[in-house]
């Protein structure tokens, strides 16, 4: 079901019996409302990739914001918590509701370190809300951008939901031992994070690792080791796969041509953008445009 109002689009795809994906997109001045009855039974994955929204309960007596680039997971087995949200302007969402049969048959190997499967929290509430992984978002966007025949798009949304869930859940090797004390430094983490908003940022022409250093004001082996743990790559490693991404969207937005995106993504030439197009998608910049249209 797709619909369109004025400036915000509304899309609901059944995935499977017991497994819903919700697409909200806001690109209106007013704040939309939507709401929805859902029984206990059902675990609610709600990703804010831009803007903010507002959870409304109990007759709007309680509520709670979903930030940018969070995610919050609700699980209630003891209660019905029907969805009603207030989705502000230039807020993109997506959401998730998934019955915990369906879960279950997904993750039944891993319950040991996904909390609210395990059998002594079975029929206990849970609320966690964490900053979206980069993985993450990168498949969160290709959800959103995906531009394929309809009559197997919803297939293709299928995949992506199931690789969004394996990344989501993935357990980081970063949460066990000896990584962990650098985490618990919540200074050292926002400088991280600003790391990585400036290499964003300055896509195009990146400082070297020595500046990027020096801005946040964090030593290099900090800055390596540290961004490694919260992000699983290395800068340039992750910057790559950033700007690739990027210049996919780019490709598909039909604005640019081939050469124009790769200046826009940081490549002098047009014959450097197109090798690291390949290496990272398999195909060639003009070749993704093309099977576009097929």
């Amino acid at each position: 079901m797709f619909k369109n109002v004025g400036e915000s689009t509304f899309e609901e795809i059944t995935l499977d019996k017991g497994f819903y994906l919700f697409h909200f997109q806001n690109e209106s001045k007013k704040i939309q409302d939507f709401e929805r009855e859902i029984s206990s039974t059902f675990i609610q994955i709600h990703f804010c990739l831009r803007g903010k929204s507002k959870f409304l309960f109990n007759n709007s007596t309680y509520s709670f914001d979903v930030l940018d680039n969070r995610s919050i997971l609700l699980y209630n087995p003891q209660r019905v918590l029907p969805i009603h949200l207030e989705i502000q302007p230039k807020t993109t969402l997506i959401s998730l509701l998934i019955s915990i049969e369906k879960f279950h048959s997904l993750f039944s190997k891993e319950s040991g370190y996904i909390p609210f499967l395990s059998d002594e929290n079975s029929n206990k509430k849970y609320y966690d809300d964490t900053e979206i992984k980069p993985t993450v978002s990168i498949v969160l966007q290709q959800i959103i951008n995906s531009n394929i025949n309809s009559s197997i798009r919803d297939l293709y949304v299928k995949g992506k939901v199931y690789e969004l869930l394996s990344l989501h859940f993935q357990k980081e090797e970063s949460s066990e031992g000896e990584y962990c004390p650098f985490l618990v430094d919540e200074e050292n983490v926002l400088k991280i994070r600003k790391a990585k908003e400036i290499i964003i940022y300055r896509m195009a022409e990146p400082p070297t690792l020595q500046e990027l250093s020096n801005e946040i004001g964090l030593n290099l082996k900090k800055l390596k080791d540290g961004f490694k743990q919260i992000y699983g790559d290395t800068v340039y490693s992750f910057l790559f796969d950033y700007k690739m991404e990027h210049a996919r969207k780019l490709l598909e937005s039909n604005q640019f041509n081939v050469n124009e995106v790769g200046i826009k993504v940081g490549y002098s030439t047009s014959s450097h953008f197109i090798a690291a197009f390949k290496k990272k998608f398999g195909t060639t910049p003009k070749k993704y445009v093309m099977s576009l249209k097929q």
